[in-house]
């Protein structure tokens, strides 16, 4: 459902809010290792998402991302809208480019209900809230 850019970009900017909340900043290495990610692939993802407002960067030999408690109220649809758009909220079950209300796809009904749940899912978490869990061990980004 979410492209690969989309999944890498969620999990540093999850990874972010939850080592930059010192003002630290975080360096391209140190994140595409702990979120199992390709270190040029995150590096595009996130210089991005710093020119669309959603983290800070600083370049240099100390330089790296952050992301400060403005940053830290964007919620994971936020980011997802940013990468992805929003079709994954407001696209079609399969696909089609004319499903309405009034043109329904064969799941048109069923899904608008799933859709407005994963929306409210995303919407609902910011990246504020994941800084505890990670901490404590309770959230994981990378594959075990």
């Amino acid at each position: 459902m979410l492209s690969k850019t989309c999944e890498y970009a969620l999990r540093a900017m999850i990874y972010l809010a939850q080592h930059s909340k010192d003002g630290n900043m975080v360096n391209i290495k140190e994140i595409s290792e702990n979120i199992d990610s390709p270190e040029l692939f995150i590096g595009k993802i996130l210089q991005g998402l710093s020119k669309k407002g959603f983290l800070q960067s600083s370049k240099g030999r100390y330089g790296g991302f952050y992301v400060n408690e403005e940053n830290a109220k964007a919620s994971l649809a936020d980011i997802i809208i940013a990468i992805d758009g929003d079709k994954i909220f407001k696209g079609c079950g399969v696909g089609l480019n004319y499903c309405s209300e009034k043109n329904p796809c064969p799941i048109h009904h069923e899904y608008k209900h799933t859709r407005r749940e994963l929306y409210n899912i995303y919407k609902k978490a910011n990246l504020n809230q994941f800084k505890s869990g990670l901490e404590n061990a309770k959230l994981f980004l990378k594959r075990q």
